[in-house]
This record gives structure tokens, C-alpha cells and sequence, in this order.
């Protein structure tokens, strides 16, 4: 955990990891009641680090906190503000999770029917690719639904500008599915881009950094910190794959006090609840989905289809409506197979409930 530079103790110090008079006003009265207020900055196997007004501590999650959690979003995240009660040996434990500004959720990664809670109360969102073998559009439009669900600010940073000729063309066609989120082209190597990026950065304003390997993540931390925060790795040349040099999620605190959020790697990125954030990243293709002349349009053979029209006029590649669609159905389905893994969560809770009961003694025993 990186402390924050300089004398910042106390209220200061909160403030500086992101805590508001809108959090101090509702739950600052809770400190009476020997609770403290502090921030998770990283996770460690069921244990994490978290900032106080006096500094950073460990904290776990009780033991009853796991067991009444449904999902993952009943838990602690990185990012998250908590209310913590301190233990005079070991850890401090978490005892509430304060109401989430914004939370940026995906699919746990692999067949399983749950979530994963990424990053709490994030600001903006970093969404990185290389502009080498690694940059797609599709993958791109991807993390855009899910930032946008998320409630947070998206900016795209198309990152080792130094290996194009000109990033220019990348840059254009990568607005042209953006619909209107900023995106830059940037070197870590070079220095290309990064006073733009610096732009963003403001004291106690949270950025998270998402991508794949190898994007440049963690070297783009280092060279905003101005020191070596983050051990780094070269991308292979056979396939310019990245290797995991981030093995967990952690906030770092730069000198101008502003919060970085690294985060390793994703090779999955599956939606969670994502419609809301679907429907602003092909906002462009809703509006003319709605001007079709009938209602349930296949968008085949139908007539007045504005789609097919869209598509013969060059207004909509084929490549994003493909991507639409095949986004649409994940996006829209993904709600559906939640409801019924809630419901089969639901009915192992209470059979493990009605296995303890078993255990206790019988009345008259």
C-alpha cells in the first residue's frame, strides 16, 4: 500500500483517499459508536488493506457478513468505503459496506453463474489497448458497456503509439464507436500523450486502469508516480501477448493526489446486468433499430427495415451490427440466468439453514 505523501493525517488524510462531506454528513456519527471509517485499497486472499485516518491497517470480513452474502456485491471490493471496528490484536473487522457511488461488475470468469465486483466507487475508468496486434474494436466495445454500466466515466487510452507510424487512422475509427468518449493515443515509452492523461488526474479522484496483459498498465502508473511502483515485463514478440505482472487489485496514491486503481489482466469479460450500458454504447444503432416499420423486425427481409438500409448506405458497418447482436443477446439475456441462479443460491442458503437446525438439541433432550 503506498501512504499518502506529506503530513495528511486524520479527516485530511481520508479526504486525500477520496472520503466527502457527503459521506462524513451521513455517516460520520457512526465514529461515536466506535466504528471508523476507512477505505479498502487491496485484497489478499479474504484479507484487506485498508486506509484510515490514522493510516493503513488489515481487515477481515466476519464471518457472518460471508455467510448472509448472496453474491459478491454483498462483500468488500477494492474501492469500497467501510465502517470498521478496531481489534486491539489482529486485523479490524468490516462491519458495513457504505452504499457504492458506482461499481464496475463482470461475470466471474469461466461457467460459473456469478459476479464479480472489479472496482467500487470509481471515477473514471481507464480503458486501455495497444495500438499493436492486441487492438480491436469489438473487444473495445465490450469494456465500453461495462463501464458505462457501471456509472463511471469512460476514457480509452490506445497505448505504445511509439510502434505505429501514424495512430492517427486507429484513433479515428476507434471515435467512431466510441460515440463521444474521449480517446487518446499515448507512449509510456515516448512520453506521446501523457500530459493529456495527467489532465485527468485531480486530489482524491479515483481512476481505474482495465485492459488486457500487456496494455501497459502498470508502466503507465510508474510513469505517472515518477517512481517504480509496479514491477513490469516485456510483451512477447512471437505473439505480442502481455505476461501478468499484476496479481491483484490495488489503489496507489500519487504525489499530486490523485488514485490510481491497477488491476490484473482480463482475458474474460462477461456482462453482468449490463443492459443499461449496452444501450448507450450502441445508442446509434437503438435509435435506428426504433425507425423500422414494424415493431419485431428481424432485420432480414422485412420491408421498411432501417437497419438493412443503415447497413447498404455504409451508415452502420457490418462488423458492429454483428457485434450488436451478439452483444445484445449476452447483454439482455445475461439478467434472465441470473434470476435463476439467485433463485438456486436462494434455496442453498436455507438448506444449509435447515442443517444447522438439525444439529442443535431437541427440545426436552
Amino acid at each position: 500500500m503506498i501512504a499518502a505523501d506529506g503530513p495528511a493525517a486524520g479527516d485530511d488524510l481520508l479526504r486525500a483517499w477520496g472520503w466527502s462531506p457527503r459521506l462524513e454528513q451521513e455517516y460520520g456519527a457512526r465514529v461515536g459508536e466506535g466504528l471508523l471509517p476507512a477505505r479498502v485499497t487491496s485484497q489478499h486472499r479474504g484479507a484487506y488493506g485498508l486506509m484510515t485516518g490514522s493510516g493503513g491497517v488489515t481487515g477481515v470480513a466476519p464471518g457472518r457478513m460471508l455467510y448472509r452474502a448472496s453474491g459478491q456485491r454483498q462483500l468488500p471490493a477494492v474501492g469500497d468505503w467501510v465502517l470498521i471496528r478496531p481489534e486491539i490484536e489482529g486485523p479490524a473487522t468490516i462491519v458495513e459496506i457504505l452504499p457504492r457511488r458506482t461499481e464496475f461488475v463482470r461475470r466471474r470468469a469461466g461457467s460459473e453463474d456469478r459476479e464479480q465486483v472489479v472496482a467500487a466507487n470509481i471515477d473514471i475508468v481507464f480503458l486501455m489497448s495497444s495500438l499493436n496486434q492486441e487492438l480491436s474494436l469489438r473487444r473495445i466495445e465490450r469494456y465500453l458497456v461495462a463501464t458505462r454500466d457501471s456509472g463511471a466515466q469512460a476514457v480509452i487510452l490506445l497505448t505504445k503509439a511509439d510502434l505505429v507510424d501514424d495512430p492517427a487512422e486507429a484513433v479515428k475509427s476507434v471515435r467512431e464507436v466510441a460515440l463521444g468518449v474521449p480517446v487518446h493515443a499515448i507512449s509510456n515509452v515516448s512520453g506521446e500523450g501523457l500530459d493529456v492523461v495527467r489532465d485527468y488526474l485531480q486530489p482524491g479522484r479515483t481512476i481505474a486502469l482495465m485492459g488486457s496483459s500487456g496494455v501497459g498498465k502498470s508502466t503507465l502508473v510508474n510513469r505517472l508516480a515518477g517512481k517504480e511502483l509496479l514491477r513490469t515485463q516485456q510483451v512477447r514478440d512471437a505473439d505480442d501477448k502481455g505476461r501478468h505482472t499484476t496479481t491483484h487489485r490495488e489503489i496507489y496514491r500519487l504525489p499530486d493526489g490523485a488514485l490510481l486503481l491497477d488491476s490484473p489482466g482480463m482475458r474474460e469479460l462477461g456482462f453482468w446486468d449490463a443492459e443499461e450500458g449496452f444501450q448507450e454504447t450502441f445508442d446509434d444503432i437503438e435509435r435506428i433499430v426504433t425507425r423500422c416499420r414494424f415493431r419485431d423486425c428481424g432485420h432480414t427481409n422485412e420491408p421498411g427495415c432501417a437497419v438493412r438500409e443503415a447497413l447498404e448506405d455504409g451508415i452502420v458497418t457490418a462488423a458492429r451490427w454483428d457485434s450488436y447482436q451478439r452483444l445484445e443477446r449476452e447483454a439482455r439475456y445475461e439478467p434472465r440466468r441470473q434470476d435463476t441462479s439467485a433463485a438456486r443460491a436462494e434455496r442453498q442458503r436455507w438448506r444449509q439453514i435447515h442443517k444447522e437446525l438439525r444439529k442443535l438439541p431437541k427440545k426436552g433432550s
